[in-house]
């Protein structure tokens, strides 16, 4: 019986794992932006339906929350650098080994629940990014987007503002273009995604919508906190 593997995906539709990110799109994209996912405050929505049996949608949490900035939580607990809250959000969903972990940082984190501040889900684009997102890119002249699973074995094309509409981007999944020149994907472990394609759409992107985040250097890694960035 043959083994099955599958074929290995394609970068313009794929997400690196654990190493360097501009490497691993070599050839396909020239530049890469790490966007933050927001932290985030509850505005007209009740904090107790936070909680997985009763996550409000992704349109109610559009509607009913503020984002709450990297820089802005920086102020608010004292932390130092990114790299710190990266690093704190890991440990806080055990994605680091005890070796990398830091457990005070964590749980300086913790405590913006007093403040009814929400840490960013690891793994998928979050509402408050998703439409602006997509807007952003509507701007670039793109009318219609693939999105793709984790594995780059199931993809379907969207209409963007059918996208915008509704909630059809899976967590850890890619969107990009039908030319391949554009990619957003989301590393499963991480509380950022990566907008990947060339310098000049990515300023052009960013000057519609300026994200939080940074460029990637040819040495930023995927677990970018505990590493120089």
């Amino acid at each position: 019986m043959t083994e099955r593997v599958l074929p290995t995906p394609e970068k313009f539709a794929s997400c690196p794992y654990d190493e360097k990110i501009l490497p691993f799109y070599d050839g396909q994209f020239d530049c890469v932006y790490v966007l933050l996912h927001p932290f985030f405050k509850p505005t007209n929505i009740g904090i107790e339906r936070f909680c997985p049996s009763g996550w409000p949608s992704k349109h109610e949490i559009i509607d009913g929350c503020r984002p709450v900035s990297w820089h802005e939580v920086l102020e608010l607990t004292g932390l130092k650098t990114l790299s710190d809250l990266d690093i704190g959000l890991r440990t806080s969903i055990g994605g680091l080994n005890k070796n990398l972990a830091n457990k005070a940082i964590s749980d300086k984190l913790a405590e913006l629940e007093d403040q009814n501040i929400i840490l960013p889900q690891e793994g998928e684009l979050p509402p408050l990014l998703e439409n602006r997102i997509l807007n952003a890119i509507k701007e670039l002249g793109h009318n219609w987007l693939w999105v793709g699973d984790e594995f780059g074995t199931e993809r379907k094309l969207h209409w963007i503002d059918d996208l915008i509409e509704k909630d059809e981007i899976p967590s850890h999944g890619c969107i990009f273009t039908h030319d391949h020149g554009l990619l957003v994907t989301t590393h499963w472990d991480s509380h950022c995604s990566f907008l990947c394609s060339s310098r000049e759409a990515i300023e052009r992107l960013l000057s519609s919508q300026p994200f939080e985040g940074f460029y990637c250097t040819p040495e930023t890694e995927v677990y970018w906190g505990v590493h120089e960035i």
